[in-house]
């Protein structure tokens, strides 16, 4: 009996240009040979025509529209009174597999709560990656605590009804041990985010510069210190900070005065296939991160992707990768402190190339493949 998997996506598959794990769970599973089907039910701000996303069209995106399409309108995705008619027509329409394939429903984050009880599913996945109900930039307007509030009720209703839970770093995982009784804490796991190892590994040499290259790759985001990353630009004239990866900082005016530096550049949202070129432009791996609750139970996509790569990263505020810690590969400082930041970037860049520091950072990505992560994921959804 063949498999169809729904998965519940934060938004349209191309919505920034950007590939999250759930992108690369969509794509494991539609590979895969006992799998069917492979649905992404997505929001969207305008109604859009159902057709095929993903690496050889194999899955199904199904948008369901918001109340309206300002973003102040988004709360309609947590609450069932707004979607429910969309959803039954999903709902239907896989009424009639059941008893003939196995139907799976992955959340991957908290939107259509009321869709895990509108039909007899195999097994209820909850993929946590986010502290979806944390301000993203550590602040709480009256909105945002609105907001908050409306997404963690959502987020309570998975939770409670998925038959599992994979959380991507420690702390999620203790999040969602707090959310559930005792008797009910054995249906969380943690599983990290990883690396296509091979797409990086195999990228080429890396670029020759006369200069230092600090690089972040990954969307401009408000959960990012450009302050920080400007205090360094500031002090170190001679080195070079690259950005890559599209603008969602909604005007932020520490990134736009980042940007005016003479030896700041940004390139703007690249094709997933370009990422390993501009990983090899890099001296050091940067992942800026600010200090707030949210960004406290992150697990970076980008660490193992620098790793692979042969480049040494240097992570902030990102208690969840303290573990990979490593002497010549990864250091995770807790202090947004430009002076200890160039310190640290400058002793890397010493042994930046050393052959044996490559092949020990590589080592450490070689373990985080992604079909490894999603296998053993499915094998417990399957079995469990």
């Amino acid at each position: 009996m063949k498999d169809i998997h729904v998965i519940v996506g934060a938004g349209r598959w191309s919505q920034d240009g950007l590939r999250y794990r759930r992108h690369r769970l969509a794509e494991f599973l539609a590979s895969r040979c006992d799998t069917e089907r492979v649905i992404w039910l997505c929001p969207a701000p305008h109604r859009e025509t159902d057709h095929k996303v993903g690496a050889g069209q194999r899955i199904e995106q199904w948008t369901v529209t918001d109340l309206l399409p300002q973003k102040a309108f988004r709360f309609s995705r947590y609450l069932p009174l707004f979607h429910q008619r969309r959803l039954k027509q999903l709902v239907h329409r896989l009424q009639i597999y059941q008893g003939r394939f196995h139907l799976y429903l992955w959340y991957t984050f908290p939107g259509f709560p009321s869709l895990s009880h509108l039909l007899r599913w195999e097994r209820v996945v909850y993929d946590r990656s986010d502290l979806w109900a944390a301000p993203i930039s550590g602040r709480l307007s009256l909105a945002r605590r609105m907001r908050r509030r409306v997404i963690a009720q959502s987020e309570h209703r998975i939770v409670t009804r998925a038959d599992l839970i994979f959380c991507t770093s420690d702390d999620l995982h203790h999040v969602t041990d707090q959310e559930l009784p005792v008797a009910k804490q054995s249906r969380v796991r943690t599983f990290e985010n990883g690396v296509d190892y091979a797409m990086f590994e195999a990228a080429g040499k890396p670029t020759k510069n006369a200069r230092t290259v600090l690089g972040y790759i990954g969307g401009m985001k408000p959960k990012l210190d450009f302050a920080l990353l400007d205090a360094v630009a500031c002090r170190k004239p001679d080195w070079t900070i690259l950005l890559v990866g599209p603008d969602s900082t909604h005007g932020d005016p520490n990134f736009k005065q980042l940007l005016a530096r003479p030896n700041v550049t940004w390139v703007d949202a690249v094709p997933a296939d370009q990422v390993p070129h501009y990983m090899q432009q890099v001296t050091i791996g940067l992942m800026p991160y600010k200090a707030s609750p949210y960004n406290h139970a992150v697990f970076p996509l980008k660490l193992f992707e620098f790793l692979a790569s042969g480049k040494a990263a240097v992570g902030i505020h990102l208690p969840s990768t303290k573990k990979y810690e490593r002497e010549g590969s990864y250091l995770c400082l807790d202090q947004s402190d430009p002076e200890l930041l160039i310190r640290e970037c400058e002793r890397l860049t010493r042994i930046a190339n050393d052959p044996v520091y490559i092949q020990q950072r590589k080592a450490v990505a070689k373990v985080k493949d992604w079909p490894t992560i999603f296998g053993t994921m499915l094998h417990h959804v399957k079995l469990d």
